[in-house]
């Protein structure tokens, strides 16, 4: 089989999956967990035979215009086969006995058909229809159980976000196509590329589209205030949550590392996903300390995540934001999947240890002991980044030594402290399999050198201001919650800075929604106006 042959296997992928959705909505819902899991394993099958095809002979499958043959979009697809397999398989006993699980299973691989097209497409029409069938598909999963006003409430204001997001990444398209005169996304790419070696700027056009990709960015991550839909659609089904968490949110980075070229280029678009994005990073990392729901937590968790991730695009940090994506996709989707736990491990912990009475006291170290550890954690992470990495952004090892120095405080004040010794030995361990992941992302997987910035530029300064307060926040929430300040200000975190509030009044404003029965009995007032589902 030639090769020409062989670049056209990945389209078997999205068309499985959009069969397998026709066809779940037809068959009995008791045959089609059974069949649903043998399709994502056969899925899974077609990726892992056309990787190493599509991997080492990348340059010679260009002939193919409507499949995008790059490194980056095969490790996205293979994501996507893995994701389908994992959720399908565990829905195969979570969804059974439920009522109209066919048609769960119909929107479950609806989604990820889009997906695929959305990662494997090379012409900007059908990128824009995977990402509005993305969005479609995945609030029929948001509403899947119609008699929880909370879910259906956030799932509407989930909806008129996607419909701004769409808008935007609609007029930047149009624009591009109008600039460059072709609609493939390589070709326009590439034209790009070339104008930056060469030395152009961008046209007023291109700024601008750079924009509405990097606001449309800035949506589908959940970035603040856009992010309280996903804080309350946890009452969706767990898989779904864990499908939304460990894939389609994580779009948002794909598609800046997509357009690296166009959005690298433009300062404005690159400032606004500096100042919201990092804002998102530093608020919901501290809102997310204030939550006891495990599913809660970790939807904070990833709007802080994603925020990170865009904050690292934005500072040139390419293979890092493809190392980032990559872990946290499977880190929660594990999470999610095992959430049901939460109790168990909660159980067996408090067994574990002996029966204290009351709440043990905290052991608050001393200055002294912050100062010296932060001095090891960066004198480390020197050391590790003068060897593996010379050039680009600081900030980044900064919040690395940050977070080194918070575990080793951790360990310090345990009740099995380790010794000096093991804790730098530890230190240089994690920094040097960092950079070394690093490198791997930067060597198997190029993306682009273009709009990469200097240490202690501008920007750097910024992000390692906003990861400084993260650290000063979090460790005055930790230690010193009995100051009158601290408690004001773990009063406001608590309630999310009240942004979701504001937000979901304007949503109501512009488009009210028909909350279920219960909502009475729940003290929610319903509002009747047409619900987004039946438009």
């Amino acid at each position: 089989m030639s090769l020409i042959a062989l670049s056209f296997l990945p389209i078997c992928i999205p068309l499985a999956y959009l069969f397998g959705g026709w066809y779940a909505g037809r068959d009995t819902a008791t045959n089609v967990p059974t069949k649903a899991t043998w399709l994502s394993r056969g899925i899974l099958a077609i990726f892992l035979m056309t990787f190493p095809v599509s991997y080492f002979f990348a340059d010679d499958w260009q002939s193919s215009d409507l499949i995008l043959h790059t490194s980056l979009s095969q490790v996205m697809l293979g994501l996507v086969s893995i994701m389908g397999w994992v959720l399908i398989t565990f829905s195969r006993n979570y969804m059974a006995g439920q009522a109209n699980s066919n048609q769960y299973y119909r929107w479950m691989m609806f989604t990820l058909a889009s997906v695929a097209i959305t990662v494997t497409t090379n012409h900007l029409i059908i990128f824009w229809f995977g990402w509005l069938g993305i969005s479609l598909s995945l609030h029929n999963l948001l509403t899947f159980y119609p008699d929880r006003p909370r879910a259906i409430l956030a799932a509407h204001k989930k909806f008129i976000l996607a419909r701004i997001a769409e808008l935007s990444l609609l007029v930047a398209f149009v624009l591009l196509g109008l600039q460059h005169g072709t609609l493939y996304i390589s070709d326009i790419l590439n034209s790009l590329t070339i104008d930056s070696y060469a030395g152009y700027r961008l046209t007023t056009t291109d700024q601008i589209a750079a924009v509405l990709i990097a606001f449309a960015a800035l949506i589908k991550c959940a970035q603040l205030p856009f992010h309280g839909w996903l804080i309350q659609v946890v009452e969706s089904p767990t898989p779904v949550s864990a499908l939304l968490h460990a894939g389609i949110i994580n779009l948002g980075g794909y598609m800046v590392l997509l357009f690296t070229p166009l959005v690298a280029q433009s300062t404005t678009a690159l400032w606004l996903l500096l100042l919201v994005a990092g804002f998102s990073t530093l608020a919901s990392a501290l809102v997310m300390t204030t939550r006891i729901s495990v599913k809660v937590r970790l939807a904070w968790s990833t709007s802080a995540q994603m925020g990170l991730m865009l904050l690292e695009f934005a500072l040139g940090m390419y293979e890092l934001v493809l190392l980032h994506l990559l872990a946290h996709s499977f880190y929660k989707a594990y999470s999610f999947l095992n959430s049901g736990n939460a109790v168990n491990d909660h159980l067996r912990l408090l067994l574990s240890k002996p029966f204290v009475k009351g709440m043990p006291k905290k052991e608050v170290p001393s200055g002294q002991e912050w100062f010296s550890t932060i001095a090891i954690t960066t004198a480390c992470v020197v050391v590790v980044k003068a060897l593996f990495d010379f050039e680009g952004a600081f900030s980044t090892w900064w919040l690395f030594s940050l977070a080194l120095t918070v575990l080793i405080i951790q360990w310090q004040t345990s009740e099995h402290a380790p010794s000096s010794v093991y804790t730098i030995v530890v230190g240089l361990l994690l920094c040097v399999v960092y950079a070394t992941l690093k490198k791997l992302i930067d060597i198997m997987i190029p993306i682009s050198d273009i709009g990469r910035i200097n240490a202690f530029s501008l920007a750097d300064v910024w992000a390692m201001l906003l990861f400084t307060s993260l650290f000063v926040l979090n460790a005055l929430l930790y230690y010193r919650v009995h100051w009158p300040a601290v408690r004001r200000l773990s009063i406001v975190l608590f309630a999310g800075l009240y942004l979701d509030e504001w937000l979901t009044r304007v949503a109501l404003k512009i488009w009210p929604v028909t909350l279920p029965a219960r909502a009475k009995e729940q003290h929610i007032a319903p509002v009747t106006i047409h619900s987004p589902a039946k438009s």
